[in-house]
C-alpha cells in the first residue's frame, strides 16, 4: 500500500518541490495530500486539527512558514514570530492524539548560534545567541523543535526536524525587498537590465560566505529520511560549498547576461560573515546533493522568466 503524505505548504518552494517529485519519481510510494491556505487555515487549531484527522495521513511534512530575507525578517519582526508560532504550534498540538502520524518538521539553519563554530554542527543547537536580524524567526523555529521534542518525549512520536541551508529554486518568493538573497539577486537584476541600468547595487558588502542548496535536492532528502526510515531529532541539510555573496552576484549577472557594473551598498545589513552547515551527519547516512549551484540557477532563471513579470 501508497503510504499517505500530506504537505501543508504545498505552493511554496519546499512544498511544491517535495510535491512534484513525489507525485512523478516515487508515485508508487506515496499518495501525496497536498494542502495550501485554500483549503486550511493553520493559523486555525481547528481547521489544522480537521485536515489531519480528515485525511489520516502516515506522514505530516511541515513545509508551511511566513520567510524572508535579512530586509523582511528585520522588518516584519513581530509578524515573523507570531505567524511562524501559530502554524508550527497548530500542526504539533494537532498531532497530539495521533502518535502514529510521524512528523518531517521544516525549519532553518537560523537557529543556530550567531558564534556557532563553522561548520555548524547539530550540537551549536541553543550554545548562544542569535543573529540579531532573524532572531524573531529562529525563536519561531526553535519552539517547534522543542514542542515536537515535548510531545515525542510524552507521547512516542517520532518528529524529525529538518535544517536545511540557504534553499532556492523555481517557484521561490521573487521580490525586490521581501526575498532571500538569490530570488531578490534574480528579481533586482533583471530589472536592472530591462531598465538598461548601467549600475545595480546588491545590499551588503559582498563579503559574507553562504551555502545554497537547490529545493528538489532538499526534496530527494526529505523521501530519502521517509524511505530508510530515519528518526534522528534534528538533521542538518546543506550542499557543503559555499560562495561569497560577491561570487554569487557574478554568477547571476552571468547567467542573466546583465551587461552593467555591480556596486555593494555597506549600508544594508550583510547578516552573518559565514554560516556553513556541517551535513556529515545524513551524508554519511547516504544521502548526497546532487545540483550544483550554476546549474541550479540556470534552471531557476528559467523558471523565472516564464513565470514572473518584472
Amino acid at each position: 500500500m501508497k503510504s499517505k503524505v500530506l504537505i501543508f505548504g504545498s505552493n511554496g518552494l519546499v512544498g511544491s518541490s517535495v510535491t512534484n517529485l513525489f507525485n512523478t519519481k516515487y508515485s508508487e510510494k506515496y499518495e501525496i495530500i497536498p494542502s495550501t491556505r485554500k483549503d486550511t487555515d493553520l493559523f486555525s487549531l481547528d481547521s489544522t486539527k480537521n485536515k489531519i484527522e480528515k485525511t489520516k495521513p502516515d506522514y505530516v511534512i511541515n513545509a508551511a512558514a511566513k520567510v524572508g530575507g535579512i530586509y523582511a525578517n528585520n522588518t516584519k519582526r513581530t509578524q515573523f514570530i507570531l505567524e511562524n508560532l501559530k502554524i508550527n504550534m497548530n500542526i504539533l498540538e494537532s498531532l497530539i492524539k495521533l502518535p502514529e502520524v510521524k512528523l518531517i518538521n521544516l525549519g532553518s539553519s537560523c537557529i543556530y548560534p550567531l558564534e556557532a563554530p563553522n561548520p555548524i554542527t547539530e550540537e551549536s543547537l541553543m550554545t548562544g545567541k542569535l543573529e540579531p536580524t532573524n532572531s524573531p524567526y529562529a525563536m519561531a523555529k526553535l519552539t517547534a523543535i522543542e514542542l515536537g521534542d515535548s510531545i515525542s518525549k510524552q507521547y512516542g512520536h517520532t518528529v524529525v526536524n529538518l535544517m536545511p541551508t540557504n534553499l532556492y529554486g523555481p517557484r521561490d518568493n521573487f521580490s525586490p525587498k521581501d526575498s532571500h538573497v538569490i530570488p531578490g539577486l534574480i528579481y533586482r537584476m533583471s530589472k536592472a537590465k530591462k531598465d538598461n541600468d548601467i549600475q545595480f547595487k546588491v545590499w551588503g558588502t559582498g563579503k559574507p560566505k553562504r551555502e545554497f542548496l537547490h529545493a528538489n535536492d532538499l526534496a530527494e532528502a526529505i523521501e530519502f529520511i521517509i524511505s530508510k526510515d530515519i528518526k534522528e531529532t534534528l538533521i542538518n541539510i546543506g550542499s557543503g560549498s559555499e560562495v561569497t555573496v560577491l561570487v554569487l552576484s557574478n554568477l547571476i549577472k552571468k547567467i542573466i547576461n546583465y551587461e552593467g557594473d555591480i556596486e555593494f551598498d555597506p549600508n544594508m545589513p550583510d547578516g552573518n560573515d559565514q554560516k556553513l552547515l556541517d551535513s556529515s551527519k545524513l551524508m554519511n547516512m547516504g544521502w548526497k546533493p546532487k545540483i550544483n549551484l550554476e546549474d541550479g540557477l540556470k534552471t531557476t532563471y528559467e523558471w523565472f522568466q516564464k513565470n514572473i513579470k518584472i
